[in-house]
């Protein structure tokens, strides 16, 4: 899909951005505050740099679209070469580096999601942002179009700064999860040889379940007990998990308390165990493994330069 950009679209670009301070906040453990736009969750940037950007991860989810030329980006090792028109989507949380070429120019989306994440029925998308996304019209040839236009319509809304531009926004990304989610239940290959309305059935229970998960992770959750709760048994919920999932029962519970607490060791006045405990871990040792195999760092290393890091922003 090719665009034209004018000299005065230029302009705006940069005028939009003029209250960045103009340095990167990435740490020894490759984290990046990202410097939102003033009283906001959100920063779009206009880049036609031909610089690349070392390993780093923030807790933004990232969205870089290609307008001219390539772009290739790397994500926990899995490389991907973007081409005009091919949206990539980085889940927070995500080690990744970029590299331009010489010429050509790209938008790089930034957005706090945090408190969307928090809203009923956003549970069932955990999954779906366990890992970056390409969007292109193979990978996604129904939902492709209106992923594009909903991206432009997001630009144009930061860019131009037009009335309630941040609440427009961000109802156009719950629209954007939105059509992810849909297209996710309604694909073929979903549930296969599973006749339609118990595919429908499948869904429902599966949405339920992640949205029970979302609440009660912290207790002690088992597979046997969980498959009886929706009327299947270990073996037949534990095929059916991993489709709807990706994830391994066990896997989803470990990082769905990761990420619980990730949030948690923000807190100053929690210790290390309560984190651990109020996440959902049955011991510290448990929790200090799982946090550094899945972050590359220990919880209070992770706590130790995220409160730094605030302190110095």
């Amino acid at each position: 899909m090719k665009e034209t950009i004018s000299t005065s679209d230029y302009l705006q670009f940069y005028a939009v951005n003029e209250d960045y301070s103009g340095s990167r906040n990435v740490d020894d453990e490759h984290k990046e505050i990202v410097e939102f736009r003033n009283e906001s969750s959100i920063r779009i940037w206009y880049n036609d740099l031909n610089a690349s950007y070392a390993p780093h991860w923030h807790g933004a989810v990232e969205l870089i679209m290609s307008v001219e030329n390539y772009y290739d980006v790397e994500v926990e090792g899995k490389n991907y070469h973007i081409l005009p028109g091919e949206i990539i989507l980085i889940p927070p949380g995500q080690l990744h580096c970029l590299n331009a070429p010489e010429n050509g120019c790209r938008f790089i989306f930034q957005f706090d999601i945090s408190h969307i994440m928090a809203l009923k029925g956003f549970s069932s998308l955990q999954p779906l942002l366990s890992q970056p996304i390409l969007i292109n019209k193979e990978n996604f040839p129904y939902i492709y179009e209106d992923i594009y236009q909903l991206l432009v319509q997001i630009r144009n809304e930061y860019f131009y700064k037009n009335e309630f531009s941040e609440l427009t926004i961000y109802a156009l990304i719950i629209n954007m999860f939105v059509k992810f989610g849909y297209n996710h239940i309604n694909s073929k290959n979903l549930f296969p040889n599973v006749r339609l309305h118990k595919q429908k059935e499948y869904v429902q229970k599966f949405n339920d379940l992640l949205d029970y998960i979302d609440n009660h992770y912290a207790e002690d959750l088992n597979l046997e007990d969980i498959a009886d709760s929706i009327g299947f048994s270990k073996y037949h919920f534990s095929r059916l998990f991993k489709q709807y999932t990706n994830f391994t029962f066990c896997d989803y519970l470990c990082y769905r308390r990761i990420k619980a607490a990730e949030a948690l060791l923000v807190q100053p006045e929690l210790s290390i165990t309560e984190v651990a405990l109020q996440a959902g871990f049955p011991s510290i040792s448990t929790f200090n493994r799982l946090f550094k195999q899945e972050k590359n760092c220990t919880p209070s290393e992770y706590r130790a330069k995220n409160n730094q890091m605030h302190f110095n922003n």
